[in-house]
């Protein structure tokens, strides 16, 4: 018997209905949607979760993050703080009369802590006072008295800074900036008082006078080191001891030493040859330190915009290497230290062609020299860098003397701070363990200002 029913799924039937035997069969529609969401199912199972974009966090929230790194700016910031604290204590256990207060500091304490913080709070007031401003002074001379003696001792240290970072930035220690300095006061001095030239072209004679003293004292060690290998330490401070002994020679030399004296000075620098002072007579800020930005500004240019100064960091940072690509190592020796001779030279014309004094003594060049190596040294040997940095140290020996004079405290703890700012700027890894700094993420839009100043 046959089925009345073709689609009643006999087994003679070759297409069996789709569907459940107690529903409906499915439409084409129904089938394709169902595939569909299966297929979007599989899919969703097997592939990886994509996490959601982080948000980018806030410059305001980088600046914090990086404020307390491991940066030049933190560093140095902390630096100072902590070479405060230090002297703070110095302050404390140099002086009778506080110290006599610890021997009942269990008793009373209040008397101890108050005569410390009268002791440290005025002495480092009176530093402030004269090396930015004094609130209690009057007039336009006393307000500008502060800044015109910082500006004053920052512009030979400006000098003697770039000599030094120049020459390590091409791989040499000039120790010898204080022999350049003084064969510049030499030349420089002697061209102020024994030329009769007229104004103006004076002055240049005078200034390019001591550029050229330090020049050969920069040559000497250059051409050594470059033709003979000679340590350039070595050269450089056995020049530094012969430049001083010329200058004490000079000065008791007829013709050079004031007629009317009988001890060892200069007849003095002319008028004429003199930088001129930008304040008026009253204050002693010269136009040196406009020569100092110019020559901050030209080694800046000099070793970051120029064929030279590609040389020379080349020859600094490998000298076999850039003898191989074809750049004269012996060549850039001597150019590297006459231009370091330069600097420390102009240096040296300042200390007598500006207001500091006008001729020549045994101590006319003080220790500008050496100074500048600790100025290149905080300055990261960067252009800027030790122009801040001769700032920072003009600012405590102009604050010291007025440190010294109205709180009785010893100038040579000045000199004290300066060190322990140098000691603890060069071992950033105490600074950073002291106070548990996070290490500083430069790649994020230069906030952690850890490259360059």
């Amino acid at each position: 018997m046959t089925n009345p029913n073709p689609e009643s799924g006999s087994p003679g039937n070759p297409n069996p209905p789709s569907g459940s035997p107690d529903k409906e069969p499915a439409t084409e529609a129904q089938a394709a949607q169902t595939a569909l969401g299966n297929t979007e199912r599989a899919g969703t199972a097997t592939s990886p979760k994509v996490p959601a974009p982080e948000a980018k966090p806030s410059l305001g929230r980088l600046f914090l993050d990086n404020l307390w790194a491991a940066n030049t700016f933190t560093v140095t910031l902390l630096s100072l703080v902590l070479a405060m604290i230090v002297g703070a204590i110095l302050m404390i256990v140099s002086d009778p009369e506080v110290l006599a207060t610890y021997s009942y500091i269990t008793a009373r304490p209040a008397d101890a802590l108050n005569a410390s913080w009268t002791l440290v709070s005025e002495a480092y007031g009176n530093l402030f006072k004269g090396a930015v401003f004094d609130p209690e002074a009057v007039g336009f001379q006393a307000v500008m008295s502060p800044i015109s003696e910082t500006l004053t001792y920052t512009a030979p240290l400006v000098f003697t800074g770039l000599s030094v970072a120049l020459a390590f930035r091409g791989g040499l220690f000039n120790i010898g900036a204080q022999g350049q300095a003084t064969m510049g006061v030499i030349l420089a001095a002697l061209a102020g008082f024994l030329l009769p030239l007229p104004p103006g072209l004076h002055l240049l004679v005078a200034v390019l006078a001591g550029a050229l003293g330090g020049a050969i004292w920069g040559f000497i060690p250059g051409i050594l080191k470059a033709r003979t290998g000679a340590h350039e330490v070595i050269n450089t401070i056995m020049l530094n001891y012969v430049a001083t002994y010329f200058l004490t020679w000079i000065i008791v030399q007829n013709g050079v030493q004031d007629p009317n004296r009988t001890d060892a000075i200069s007849r003095p620098v002319d008028g004429s040859a003199q930088l001129p002072r930008l304040l008026g007579d009253g204050l002693r800020v010269h136009a040196g330190i406009i020569l100092a930005v110019l020559a901050t500004w030209a080694v800046w240019w000099l070793l970051n915009r120029s064929t030279l100064g590609f040389e020379l960091r080349a020859v600094g940072a490998n000298p076999d290497a850039a003898r191989t690509a074809g750049i004269s190592v012996t060549r850039t020796y001597v150019l590297i230290m006459v231009f370091a001779g330069i600097l420390a030279g102009l240096g040296g014309s300042n200390m007598v062609l500006g207001s500091t004094a006008s001729a020549l003594t045994p101590l006319v060049v003080a220790q500008i020299g050496f100074d500048g190596i600790l100025v290149a040294l905080l300055g990261r040997v960067k252009p800027w860098g030790v122009a801040l940095a001769a700032l920072l140290f003009g600012a405590l020996q102009a604050g010291g003397n007025r440190m010294q004079s109205y709180s009785g405290i010893s100038l040579e703890l000045v000199t004290v701070l300066q060190a322990l700012i140098v000691i603890f700027i060069a071992a950033p890894a105490l600074v950073k363990a002291i106070f548990q700094l996070r290490a500083a993420r430069a790649a994020r839009l230069q906030t952690s200002l850890a490259k360059g100043w």
